[in-house]
């Protein structure tokens, strides 16, 4: 048997915390000395102190751990519910490195207010094009909700045009259109084909022309609202009001090197 200080270490958690599970009946010693009043464990105990911690670790109070081990609940199902918390969290932090990689972008166009560049913007007709497209909702316009709804339509995109035995005619592209709760947006994402698909798993969409304020942007979408607020103030000091959402050109994009990319920004726009 182990002494109260030394099944603490060997189960890393404190004394303090194993008095508090004595004392709620989640970890009863396994012999107290009736005379001393020393609490005593052993090494079997130290399996219902991980399943304690790990449940914890689950957000799960003290009280529903107690009456979850008292169930009995056996090794595979914890299994289960560690994967799915690990799944959470791991979901949780990406989105949290895209929120900071949002608040680092911000800061960077603050920073260089009023000494961003407008003299690569150029007005453009752009004509139609015929695209093979998959679409998701994101909850908003922010890059942190852009990302993980758009970025996986790609892979599954051009799996359905190789299946369907069609080749791209272009690079990839994505664009957007305002959801009915006015918050959410719905992202697309396409890449230009010269052919009709008669396969029932290829979407096939026509966008229409527009006049648009292009520039090209180099580096990380998460960036790209630097070089939307040049186009944004070009357009009001030459006259022009914006008509939409910008259309995304992925001119060169490597998944494993974002930073690298070019991308053409495509903003609608109408004379004011």
């Amino acid at each position: 048997m182990f002494t109260i200080g030394d099944f603490a270490n060997l189960g890393r958690v404190s004394v303090r915390m194993l008095r508090h599970y004595d004392s709620i009946g989640l970890l009863r010693p396994a012999t107290v000395d009736p005379r001393s009043g020393y609490r005593y464990y052993t090494a079997a105990q130290l399996g219902r102190l991980n399943r304690v911690i790990a449940l914890k670790e689950l957000g799960l109070t003290l009280g529903q751990v107690r009456a979850i081990l008292d169930e009995a609940v056996d090794s595979t199902e914890l299994r289960g519910m560690l994967r799915l918390r690990r799944a959470q969290l791991e979901a949780q932090m990406a989105a949290d490195v895209a929120r900071l990689a949002g608040v680092e972008a911000r800061l960077r166009m603050i920073e260089t207010e009023g000494r961003m560049s407008s003299q690569d913007v150029v007005i453009k007709e752009i004509s139609p094009i015929r695209v093979a497209a998959l679409s998701a909702v994101a909850g908003s316009y922010d890059g942190a909700d852009i990302a993980p709804a758009l970025t996986p339509l790609y892979p599954e995109l051009f799996r359905r045009l190789e299946a369907a035995g069609i080749r791209p005619a272009g690079p990839a592209l994505a664009w957007y259109d305002p959801a009915d709760d006015g918050e959410a947006v719905i992202v697309h994402a396409g890449v230009g084909i010269d052919v009709d698909a008669a396969d029932p798993d290829v979407t096939v969409v026509e966008l229409p022309a527009i006049t648009a304020a292009t520039t090209v942007h180099h580096g990380s979408m998460l960036t790209a609202d630097q070089s939307i607020q040049v186009l944004a103030r070009w357009i009001e000091e030459n006259g022009w009001r914006a008509d939409g959402f910008a259309r995304e050109l992925y001119l060169d994009y490597c998944a494993d090197e974002p930073d690298k990319g070019v991308t053409e920004l495509h903003l609608p726009v109408r004379r004011a």
